[in-house]
């Protein structure tokens, strides 16, 4: 059929953009995905996820170059690799970030169209929440939204322990504000992952108006005359082209959207000249401004059977699948980490620095391997809006080589400090009952290990992804010479061709991105078509007071 919009990439932003011009806009639309289709059942069962986290087939392993300030190693980056991107691999944790995360938005790009009160309703529109409904929250939007089906007795204590340090009870981290201690909602219904694909992209297909193609390595654009009319990708092997009539969409994600720019001769001129690329277009921002979000595990084993050790083997299996086949309940239906908090460790009063992950289970990245699995609990700490800013580059102009990916780790001296200062929070939680009485002893970093030295040692060996890579096409002003977009996503020096995924944050916001993922995507398709879709929320919404006492 003849184009009108070729999407790159089929992941969280790719679906919503593609379904959307399809269903609601009669736009003809080819998406064009790397990764197979979404048909594994292990994608509908929350807990599925963690069995497809390591499985190529759906998932990309972009190794870093070595990390100066973590002694040299190579940490991975998994990224999805499948339709539904990283939301069909995700573990749907549905969060927005702070209000104030967004006042960096307009001060980059001096558009108010990018501050909290005007995306609210974008992301109140898309949801269907099944327990609020308020100024925050909407319901009958096509992205499913529940509380857990499933809750462990280790997630129960976390929360009440947390509750013992001094950290509230918050029953919403996407309302009037994000501090405290609670239980995730997540992007599930009636015990089902919600992906993208399934709210977005599958209620477009019987338009007749949009085409999916997986199994399709997109290696550059073509561009006539200053202009993107197609791309040139690879489908079983063969070389094919597509041209499209409208525009050219890239929602390849944080990673490879990049790498396809620079494959295709835009980017920083003596960069792309290096590798025999000609320069079309000189954008010396394309790859850089490499933000990601870094946890700091404290991991401890268990006295007892508690959390879900041993639970996808043997006679636990059996059962366990049994009741979800029957009920949609019981552990299946877990995401597998299903409490957290958001907490500054300074000042339990202020506005969050981390966030924290509670996982019911020994967790650590398949790059460290020497913990005993047995029953156990990990307190990962993250950095919730890390200061460290690294870079995309070719390997070479072979569309077949992984990029060189720098996250530039633990760079900034303050993402190291509170790395340090989670750890001490999160053993300071596990003291408390009832997860006190629930711990054996700590493994990592280990009761030796006090000192702020030692506690930065430890950060710098086991810190880890949280699978938020951003900012690698960041939006800007004009004079902005790094911005890679303008406020309206168009790829500066080319017409035809936006950038619609994570790529163009200009600072990663304070919690999961794919949400706010899915909200540049619905405001990608509003620029697009030139239709406005939402009115802005009431001013000051959402923006609690966190100031300690002493400043108060």
């Amino acid at each position: 059929m003849t184009t009108d919009y070729i999407v790159v990439g089929g992941g969280s932003s790719g679906c919503l953009v593609a379904g959307k011009l399809a269903a609601e806009h009669n736009a003809r639309v080819l998406v064009l995905e790397a990764g197979p289709s979404d048909r594994n059942p292990l994608i509908r069962m929350p807990a599925g996820y963690v069995k497809l986290l390591g499985v190529e087939k759906y998932m990309w392993f972009y190794k870093s170059v070595p990390q100066g300030n973590l002694g040299g190693r190579t940490p991975i980056i998994p990224q999805g690799r499948v339709l539904g991107g990283g939301s069909s691999v995700n573990a749907m944790v549905y969060i927005r970030g702070q209000a104030e995360d967004y006042d960096a938005w307009e001060a980059a790009t001096g558009s108010a169209e990018w501050n909290y009160e005007h995306l609210l309703p974008y992301f109140v529109g898309m949801e269907d929440n099944d327990r609020l409904n308020n100024v925050f929250h909407g319901m009958g939007g096509p992205w499913k939204v529940s509380d857990p089906r499933q809750i462990c007795d280790l997630s129960r204590a976390f929360v009440k322990a947390a509750q013992g340090i001094g950290l509230p009870f918050n029953a919403d981290f996407n309302g009037e504000s994000q501090r405290g201690v609670g239980f995730w909602q997540l992007n599930t219904s009636g015990g089902r992952r919600c992906s993208a694909a399934d709210a977005f992209l599958r209620p477009a297909l019987g338009s007749g108006r949009l085409e999916v193609k997986t199994g399709c390595f997109v290696d550059r654009i073509l561009i006539e005359n200053g202009r993107a009319v197609g791309v040139e990708y690879r489908e079983g092997g063969r070389k094919r082209v597509a041209r499209c009539e409208r525009e050219v969409l890239l929602a390849a994600g944080a990673i490879a959207t990049p790498k396809v720019l620079m494959l295709s001769g835009i980017g920083a001129a003596g960069d792309l000249a290096a590798h025999g690329i000609k320069p079309l277009v000189d954008l010396a921002g394309v790859g850089r401004n490499l933000q990601d979000h870094t946890e700091t595990p404290v991991l401890a084993f268990c006295n007892g059977p508690h959390g879900y050790f041993g639970h996808d083997r043997g006679a636990k299996q059996i059962r366990n699948g049994a009741q979800y086949m029957a009920f949609g309940s019981g552990p299946v239906s877990s995401n597998g980490v299903e409490a957290g908090a958001f907490l500054d460790p300074d000042d339990l009063s202020a506005a969050p620095k981390l966030q924290q992950f509670c996982i019911p289970s020994v967790y650590l990245d398949k790059d460290h391997s020497d913990v005993e699995p047995t029953y156990g609990i990990t307190i990962n700490s993250c950095v919730a809006r890390p200061r460290s800013r690294g870079s995309v580059r070719l390997a070479s102009a072979d569309p077949d080589d992984q990029p060189l990916v720098d996250p530039n780790y633990l760079a900034d001296p303050e993402d190291l400090r509170l790395s340090v200062a989670g750890v001490r929070r999160a053993r300071e939680i596990m003291a408390q009952e009832p997860l006190r009485s629930m711990i054996e002893r700590e493994i990592f970093p280990g009761p030796d290990k006090q000192s702020d030295a030692d506690l930065a040692e430890h950060a710098k060996r086991f810190v880890k992804t949280v699978y938020h890579p951003v900012g690698t096409c960041r939006m800007g002003r004009a004079d902005d010479t790094q911005a890679v977009v303008d406020t309206r996503l168009r790829v500066r020096g080319v017409e035809g061709l936006r950038v619609v995924d994570a790529s163009i944050m200009p600072t990663i916001i304070s919690g999961n991105t794919n949400a706010i993922t899915l909200v540049i995507a619905d405001k990608a398709v509003e620029f697009i078509t030139g239709k406005a879709q939402r009115a802005p929320a009431p001013a000051g919404v959402g923006r609690a007071a966190h100031a300690s006492p002493a400043s108060r």
